[in-house]
């Protein structure tokens, strides 16, 4: 075995383990919170003694910050997805739903966005799939921008990041107010975005 060899077999182990506290953290900390876990109960999940998982991560802190980046981004990348496979329409009621509809797969994610870890809320706004997202959403708005589909007096980017924040927003708002849609206020939503949208008719 050369060196090479070597150096990415440990590297290929070192990620899978690295993996596995993610995914045992995520498990843990959607259960039982920041406070209620031990980092002793996710070693021992993976296997691995407490001082192990010092190799990949600084602390419980970490870890959980780590496990949280991980679990929503996984949850956006739902909606990134629809948009790059250029299945998003314009309905963003129905990209809202499906973001509902991934929940159940990312209950960390829930669990922060519902405001029961309301110190880790803020971070959700910088992981790596939200700007991926408002780099298609805003892509997708200029290619519209071209057609008359969407207003030319506004710089796309902006308006991505504008509507990013809108719907991960309205996510927040419906999972604290007992985790279903108001059918009934969807209109209103609605309107105020292809507002923003739309040009004049």
């Amino acid at each position: 075995m050369t060196s090479d060899t070597l150096h990415t077999t440990v590297s290929s182990k070192g990620e899978r383990t690295r993996q596995a506290l993610l995914q045992a953290a995520i498990h843990r900390f959607s259960a039982d919170g920041l406070r209620g876990v031990a980092l002793s109960d996710v070693a021992r999940d993976v296997g691995v003694t407490p001082a192990a998982v010092y190799a990949y991560f600084p602390g419980k802190e970490a870890l959980f910050a780590a496990a949280v980046d991980a679990d929503a981004d996984a949850l956006v990348e739902v909606a990134l997805l629809a948009v790059e496979r250029g299945r998003f329409t314009g309905d963003w009621a129905e990209l809202i739903q499906l973001l509902l509809d991934a929940l159940p797969d990312h209950p960390l994610a829930r669990r922060v966005l519902s405001g029961l870890e309301p110190e880790s809320t803020e971070r959700l706004l910088d992981i790596p799939a939200l700007a991926r997202l408002r780099a298609q959403l805003a892509e997708l708005l200029a290619g519209e921008q071209q057609t008359h589909m969407v207003r030319h007096d506004v710089d796309p980017t902006a308006l991505a990041d504008g509507l990013v924040t809108i719907v991960l927003a309205l996510l927040i708002g419906i999972l604290q107010t007992g985790g279903r849609p108001q059918p009934e206020r969807a209109p209103g939503v609605i309107a105020v975005l292809e507002a923003a949208l739309r040009p004049p008719s």
